[in-house]
């Protein structure tokens, strides 16, 4: 099993003027501990249960752009994109740029969006649930027919009409940019994933219950024809013993995902200064995840 990091918050304590250090920092540490992936959040305010609107936080594809100068191996993404936060056309050409300029290693991480007091806030339209899904499909379409390079024609929607899905620079990986999709929603999300994605993400609530969401997953991937191996599956983990740094309590929190076919678990600690962490706690995750497979 592969490990992944997820950075959610951004209260170190130098501030402001100390955070491009630390995320910086919190890179080199987790390209040498052998993290496969590095996400970080995407939202406008930090969340109600992670430190409050009043929290730090960071614009999400500015700050992987910056990782993406101070790294070189691992896949980088937001976990997840709001559907609602960018325009599917100029999100496209945002995962594209940051794909080119990692050389590849941009994955595009988006769900359905659920925080409604940034959108509030920040005077961003938040349609009901049923048109963020139905926006949600349409995006994944644009940013397929956007890294098409057959097809640079118009796409008509219902909520989005494009008349050139030009994207110039293509994107550097091959065929494209990683397409995660974040949610177990077992009626549209976990559709979406079968019909669209490359990768799937859940939490990690106990193996039952993502068992019993790769299942449905599996039933979708049936009904669409899809060969349901094709599907990375990915994890993220928050409970304490991640934040807190107990090994042997983690690892017996995560046996049993890996007989379920989960392929990465993505740490989210709930601290701002990741770097120490990864050093301390991640690096010895990473050795000792490898000796079990």
């Amino acid at each position: 099993m592969r490990v992944g990091v997820h950075i959610n918050q951004f209260g170190n304590t130098g501030g402001a003027p100390a955070l491009g250090a630390e995320l910086a920092a919190a890179g080199a540490a987790a390209e040498a501990a052998g993290v496969s992936r590095l996400s970080v959040m995407d939202h406008y305010f930090q969340m109600e249960f992670n430190g409050g609107a009043e929290a730090p936080m960071l614009e999400a594809y500015s700050t992987l752009a910056y990782l993406a100068a101070h790294t070189s191996t691992m896949k980088l993404g937001a976990l997840v994109t709001g559907v609602t936060y960018r325009h599917p056309g100029l999100l496209a050409k945002i995962v594209t740029t940051l794909d080119v300029l990692s050389g590849g290693r941009a994955s595009l991480g988006i769900g359905a969006a659920w925080y409604d007091r940034e959108h509030e806030g920040l005077g961003v339209p938040f349609p009901p649930v049923a048109e963020r899904f139905e926006r949600l499909e349409e995006t994944l379409q644009v940013c397929l027919r956007m890294w098409d390079p057959d097809d640079d024609g118009p796409f008509v929607g219902r909520h989005y009409q494009l008349r050139e899905t030009l994207c110039v620079p293509a994107p550097v990986a091959a065929p494209r940019p990683e397409i995660l999709i974040g949610g177990g929603g077992e009626r549209k999300t976990l559709r979406l994933v079968a019909r669209y994605a490359d990768a799937c993400n859940l939490f990690a609530a106990g193996p039952a219950l993502v068992r019993h969401k790769l299942d449905v997953l599996r039933e979708h991937c049936d009904a669409e024809g899809r060969d349901y191996d094709t599907v990375l599956k990915t994890i993220t983990y928050t409970a304490d013993p991640a934040t807190e740094g107990d090994l042997d309590a983690f690892l017996a929190d995560i046996s049993g995902y890996s007989e379920l076919g989960v392929d990465t678990v993505i740490l989210a600690p709930k601290l701002g200064e990741t770097a120490g962490w990864i050093e301390r706690f991640v690096a010895p995750v990473v050795e000792r995840l490898a000796e079990l497979d």
